[in-house]
């Protein structure tokens, strides 16, 4: 297979937890009908975004893994034989939650999941609150489109966690994300920032010869307060492996979009551009360490 038709889900999300599965069912079957192969949700698609508070009442919409979201989506890509990427909110034990990533093969087994590793806690994006750092490495996941090297939003700005996950051969990189503009910046501040997220994407496309698929929610989710509220950005993309842009949403309005991926490509922009030939990892020991005083 050279060439993978993906399906990027691009959703509003409302405090209607079934209203919400529901649009994200939709849209699978939506893109599924178009071709598509891998759709892509994005993160933590089953609620609004609820880290823009400390409230112990909200580890409530946790869930095991296997459980509901998985059966859902599991009979679901077994029925329309595609790949699904999901991001949802883990109870892996009592007292013990994580923001994981599960990918749902095309014969409704689990795949593989994966934790996330880069935990935020910023005013609106308080994670440290509700998630443990996950524990499961940066391992590509397995699946019949191919190893995807799956991430989730925060992991997007590390290059280190990029570059892992090429180094164990993924042949994709995928982040589902939840991030957005506070409405009390300026407009040229907030382009900035947004720039600056598909920038640091595209880079790690760039430095490792793979594709990239982010996957962004949309629309202004009210928090506890003006400072916590968050106006998501959207702007979801997929970008080839020279960093160029296949396709980027828009910033203001779901979208379900089918992208297709020439795969044949990596190889073809590895071959004039070998920077895991020219790693100097005998002089890397310095990464190990926070900082260097």
């Amino acid at each position: 297979m050279t060439e993978l038709s993906v399906g990027l889900v691009q959703q509003a999300c409302t405090a209607d937890l079934e209203h919400n599965m529901a649009t994200s069912v939709a849209a699978i079957r939506e893109l599924a009908a178009q071709g598509a192969r891998l759709i892509v949700l994005q993160e933590l698609h089953r609620s609004e975004y609820f880290c823009k508070e400390e409230d112990p009442a909200i580890f409530d919409l946790a869930e095991t893994i296997p459980g509901p979201s998985t059966d859902c989506l599991g009979a679901l890509a077994k029925e329309l034989n595609v790949v699904i990427v999901a991001s949802l909110f883990e109870c892996r034990a009592p007292g013990l939650y994580h923001n994981t990533a599960v990918v749902l093969e095309s014969d409704g087994t689990i795949a593989g999941q994966y934790r996330k590793m880069h935990i935020p806690d910023d005013p609106g994006f308080y994670e440290k609150f509700y998630f443990a750092p996950g524990d499961t490495g940066f391992e590509p996941i397995t699946t019949s489109v191919g190893k995807l090297g799956v991430l989730v939003c925060w992991d997007q700005w590390f290059p280190e966690a990029a570059r892992l996950m090429a180094m164990a051969g993924a042949e994709l990189l995928i982040y589902p994300t939840a991030i957005g503009w506070d409405r009390e910046d300026d407009a040229e501040e907030q382009e900035r920032q947004r720039q600056a997220w598909v920038t640091i994407q595209r880079s790690h496309a760039i430095a490792n010869g793979v594709p990239v698929l982010s996957v962004n929610r949309v629309g202004y989710e009210e928090g506890p307060s003006g400072r916590e509220s968050v106006d998501f950005w959207g702007t979801s993309f997929v970008a080839g492996p020279q960093g160029e842009i296949l396709y980027c949403a828009g910033t203001d309005a779901p979208e379900n979009v089918l992208v297709k991926i020439d795969l044949s490509r990596t190889t073809a922009v590895r071959r004039i551009w070998p920077y895991l030939r020219d790693r100097r990892v005998d002089h890397y020991g310095d990464l190990l360490k926070l900082y260097r005083d």
